[in-house]
């Protein structure tokens, strides 16, 4: 009978066990010596795949420096592995434990807060439209019966129709699977335009085969903070996170972080996304916090 009882609690403390580690990366880590990043594959110079595995950016970077101090707090050699995420299942997969941070180029709002949880604001991104530069397209209004490419899975159409100057502007929606199919129905003719985050845009823009042929234009149709996710209880993850943005920011290393990899030519074509950071995300910066994207639409 003791022995049954015995058996019974090591069982349950080993499922205790379990279920803190399920919502606390760095316990995990300490525990198996591996920790999963979730990575884009054409999220613009924030998070992209180099081939062979191989993942770069600006989202990227500041999430394997809070890695090497999670590999600190847990007092071994860590296990990295990188898990391309896609805008459909990112969010997913951040909940079920199969990524433990996802280091992409995602919108920190209201309804995904309801989810995960966000480190604070690294990025503040504007939705723009890029167009062939022989289009003649310069604004929402031209882009009346056109074909308009957006990511499945993403809100910046969304933002085109609630914006003063597109609601009465009726186009058809196209979409691609993930970032680089919807530039690519842009290159291709099947796309008039593209709407996304400028950063992807320009991103796009910059590893196209003729970089001269497109163009960013129009209004910008929202500011939005884009941020790191991890898991709505990991609260030992989402402090470590915050203490290492504190700490970049305070240094000014996150700004030489983002000249290496928005100024700076990047990896595999060694070209420039040429995106200077923005006042909205220097404030960011100045003001450290984890506000949603309807706080910014209240301003």
């Amino acid at each position: 009978m003791k022995k049954q009882l015995l058996a019974i609690a090591v069982a349950a403390l080993a499922a205790t066990t379990a279920m803190a580690q399920a919502n606390d990366t760095v316990a995990k880590a300490k525990a198996t010596g591996v920790v999963t990043m979730g990575v884009r594959e054409s999220s613009g110079a924030l998070s992209y795949t180099l081939g062979d595995g191989k993942f770069a950016g600006y989202h990227v970077e500041v999430c394997q420096r809070i890695l090497a101090e999670v590999e600190k707090q847990a007092g071994r050699k860590l296990e990295i592995k990188y898990a391309p995420v896609t805008s459909q299942n990112r969010i997913p997969l951040v909940q079920n434990g199969t990524v433990d941070i996802e280091c992409g180029s995602t919108t920190n709002n209201a309804t995904r807060a309801k989810d995960v949880s966000f480190l604070n604001t690294t990025f503040v991104e504007e939705v723009r439209i890029a167009v062939k530069a022989s289009s003649g397209i310069t604004s929402i209004a031209q882009l009346a019966g056109k074909n308009v490419a957006t990511t499945t899975g993403t809100t910046s159409v969304q933002h085109l129709r609630k914006h003063e100057r597109g609601a009465n502007v009726n186009f058809n929606e196209v979409f691609g699977k993930d970032h680089a199919d919807s530039f690519l129905l842009l290159e291709t003719g099947r796309a008039d335009a593209f709407v996304m985050d400028g950063s992807i845009l320009a991103g796009n823009i910059a590893n196209a085969k003729n970089p001269n042929d497109f163009r960013i234009v129009g209004e910008i149709l929202s500011v939005e903070p884009i941020a790191i996710m991890v898991r709505k209880d990991d609260a030992s993850l989402k402090k470590v996170g915050n203490d290492v943005i504190a700490g970049l920011v305070k240094s000014g290393e996150l700004a030489r972080i983002w000249d290496k990899w928005f100024v700076q030519p990047i990896p595999p074509k060694n070209t420039k996304v040429g995106l200077p950071v923005s006042e909205s995300t220097k404030a960011a910066w100045a003001n450290l916090n984890d506000k949603p994207m309807e706080d910014y639409a209240k301003k």
